[in-house]
Parts: C-alpha cells; structure tokens; sequence
C-alpha cells in the first residue's frame, strides 16, 4: 500500500496539533520533513520513543520545533509502519507540515483509511472499527464505556461461542458427507439441537439490546408539553444550565420548538422545547401547536409540565390523556418553591416530579426518575449493546436463521436442509465483524469517520 498521512486534531487552534503517517516506506520518506536534534537520521531512530527536532517544510525551511515517534510494523494502529508528529496545534503548521509530507510522496488519506487499513491488516473487526467512531462521537459517559468495551473485542468475544457452535455442526456434517471413507464420527441430532439452541439464545439475548444501545448512542427523543406560562422553558433552561429558550410571563412566548441536548440522570436527553398547548385564533402560535402535538407523538419520553400554582385545568387534562400515549411519561409539578402541588388524578404517569426551575429543588429527583426509565446498565454490560441498525440488522437474521433450522430439526428435516439455514446464520454473523462482509458495506461504515482517523 502506498503512505498516506493526514492532520488527526482539529482544524482549529490548539495547543498540541497531530500529524500520523502510515505505510511502507514512511520513516524514511519523513527523513525529508524532520530534523532530530541528536544528529540520527529519523528512519534510524528507536521505535516507541519520542524524539525532539525541528519540523520542515516542502522547501526545508523550519515551520516548528516539537516531537516524533516512529512505530514499526506490525504491532500498530494499522499493521504497517506509523509515525506521529507532535507540534503546536497552529492549523498554518499543520497544513505545512503535511505539504511537505505531500512533497516528500505521501498522498492525502481518505476518510477512515487509517482504521479502514487497521480492518484490513487484521487488527480490528467490523465491530471494533465501528466502535472507534461510537468511541469518538460518544455523548455520555455510559456511551464511551460500552464503545470502549467493544473496541477492546467485547462484542466479537461474545459472538465467537456462537459462531463457533455453528462451524462445528457444519463443518463436520460436511466432513462426514465429502470424506466418507475416513474415520469420522456423524453428527447426531441431539448434538445439532443442543448447538441450535444455545446459538438462539445468546443470539435473542444480543437482539434484545438494541433497543438500549439506540439510547445509549443517540439519547432519548423528549418533548417538554404543557399550557402556554406552565414553565417548560425554564424546565429546559434548567437542564441545559444556561438561558437556552426565552422566558417571560407572556403567555405564547414559545411558537416554536426549541431543541437542546442534556445529559440527565447520566441519559442524553434531546429535548425539544414546545409551542404552549392550548386553542388559539394566532395562525403563528397555531402552527407551534401543531409542531408540539406532533413532537409529543413521536417522542420516546414526554416531560408533561402542569403549573404547580394554579390546579389542574381541563386543558392539562387534555394535554395529560396525550401525554399517556407515549411509552414512557412524567407528569412535572412546576414552581414548587411558589406553591407545592400534588397529583391526584386517574393517569398513571411513569413518575411524578415535583420541582422549581428557578431553585433547582427536585431537579436531582428528575434526574433519578429518567436514570430508572432509560437504564444505562452496569459496567459488566459494557461492550455487549448493539448500538447499530447494521448490526441489529444481521444479529435479526443470524437469530432468524437459527430458529428455523431449530424448527427444520423439530420437523425431521434432513440434516443437509436444516444445517442451509444454519450457514445462512453464519454468513449473517460474518457479515458483522467484517470476515464476509461486502465492500458496499466496509466502504459505508468508513465513510462515517473523520480524515485522521
């Protein structure tokens, strides 16, 4: 493969900027742009050990003093020989340094190819590959637990028992029918009932969280609802901690939603804040409660905020009964530190909260009441989410392939039928961690990532 190099910190200012290069040839092609301070040539530098020396570039002129390490092939990031540059995190450095890289006859790497190199090298699954980028984009800090988990081969340690139970009643079953003059024992049907069953369950298992890895790796969809004046923007300014949606006593304020992301009770919450819900002849505020009905419908958590001061009126009654029709809801009493209230009424909210934005005074009991709705798990979960719709996708059709080679078996199938679909699930999970995966597929999961990377 040719040496590619690309700037791998941000574009902006910073105090330390990175500069990796990857690829056969790379030490001595950077003899061209580093000067070490010790008199060696770079290429003839000890691996793993940073080295101080003047930066050059594509005319030899210094551009910047700092550091370089050489890493030499095989154990690195991509399989092949790596070196980093340290220098001051000026975006002009940068673009110098890799020109004179340029000049030297490195080329510009592509989104993803360092890791994208790292797949093909063997150094990381399909699922590590992705874990990078869910590690990078992470949000919160059960996000970055579990993308670190399956980076470290969680997810594929998980699904090897699986995959290995498969091609062991495969791969004998073949055996017996290709050599049948050899000495080697049949398959028998308890033994490929025994393997079906196992893979179905850890299989089912794995499926089940999908649900919970979406959360963890896009947060939860939630609409703050009430009356105009009810206090939803100060709910939302309180979560966000700062003056995020505009706050007044003019009912109506808010025509439209206001989205803001939070980190509550350890969940990213994607708040949408809304248009007050009530009749109204304003065409402006009508089209806001419109947006707000809407945003209730396809909410995953709905925050339903009743003013704490003045009762519950039929149209919070309406407004709750709208509320209910979301999987989960919780009803918030507002203003507490003006007039605590209570609730009382026939709906059955998933909590009820009873707070004051301008305190922060039960703020901390919203944060349980959503940690307990939208579970993160604990560390021992950790790697074992699925948190991709390709990955649900092939676990789905591994876990289908199975159940119905399970059910060929249970209906006195030939072995040969019901090891088919067996196969099927194997190419299923193959296409998971990468070892059948198409190349449509490889090049869309490395086009997710940044240039550097």
């Amino acid at each position: 493969m040719d040496i590619i190099a690309a700037i791998s910190t941000t574009q902006t200012a910073s105090a330390i900027g990175i500069v990796r290069v990857s690829g056969e040839g790379c030490f001595a092609l950077c003899d061209k742009v580093f000067r070490a301070a010790n008199g060696k040539p770079f290429s003839a530098q000890e691996s793993r050990k940073m080295v101080f020396g003047e930066m050059l570039d594509d005319h030899g002129r210094i551009i910047d003093r700092g550091l370089a390490v050489r890493f030499s092939a095989p154990h690195t990031y991509t399989g092949e020989d790596i070196v980093e540059f340290n220098c001051h995190g000026s975006p002009v450095v940068l673009r110098e340094l890799l020109g004179g890289l340029f000049a030297a006859g490195a080329r510009q790497a592509t989104a993803g190819e360092f890791t994208r190199r790292a797949f093909l090298n063997g150094k990381l699954d399909l699922t590590e590959a992705e874990a990078v980028i869910d590690l990078i984009d992470a949000e919160t800090p059960a996000a970055a637990r579990n993308a670190a988990a399956q980076l470290d081969g969680a997810l594929r340690r998980l699904l090897e028992p699986v995959q290995g139970s498969l091609l062991e009643i495969t791969s004998r079953f073949y055996a017996v029918v290709d050599y049948p003059d050899e000495d080697i024992e049949d398959i028998h049907p308890e033994e490929i009932s025994a393997a079906l069953s196992t893979a179905e369950t850890a299989l089912t298992r794995l499926l089940g969280t999908a649900q919970r890895g979406k959360i963890l790796k896009s947060g939860v969809r939630t609409a703050i609802v009430g009356r105009p004046n009810a206090g939803k923007s100060s709910l939302l300014n309180a979560l966000a901690g700062y003056e995020r949606a505009i706050v007044t006593d003019i009912p109506g304020t808010t025509r439209d939603t206001v989205e803001e992301s939070v980190l509550c009770g350890g969940v990213q919450l994607r708040l949408i804040d809304t248009a007050g819900i009530r009749e109204t002849e304003d065409a402006v505020e009508k089209l806001g409660v419109e947006r707000s009905r809407r945003a209730m419908e396809s909410a995953q958590l709905v925050l339903a905020v009743v003013d704490g001061t003045q009762g519950f009126t039929s149209e919070d009654e309406e407004i709750l009964s709208q509320a209910a029709k979301c999987p989960k809801w919780v009803l918030v009493l507002s203003k507490k530190d003006l007039s605590p209230a209570t609730y009382t009424g026939e709906l059955k909210p998933s909590a009820v909260i009873s707070l004051s934005s301008t305190t922060g005074e039960g703020i901390d009991a919203l944060e349980a009441a959503v940690a307990e709705l939208f579970p993160a798990g604990n560390h021992a979960d950790a790697g074992t989410l699925l948190t991709d719709a390709r990955q649900e996708d092939a676990v789905r059709r591994a876990a289908v392939s199975v159940r119905r080679s399970r059910e060929a078996l249970e209906m006195g199938f030939t072995p040969d039928a019901i090891l088919t679909d067996a196969e099927e699930a194997l190419e299923a999970i193959g296409e998971l961690t990468g070892r059948t995966a198409k190349e449509e597929i490889v090049g869309r999961i490395f086009s997710r990532f940044c240039v550097g990377k």
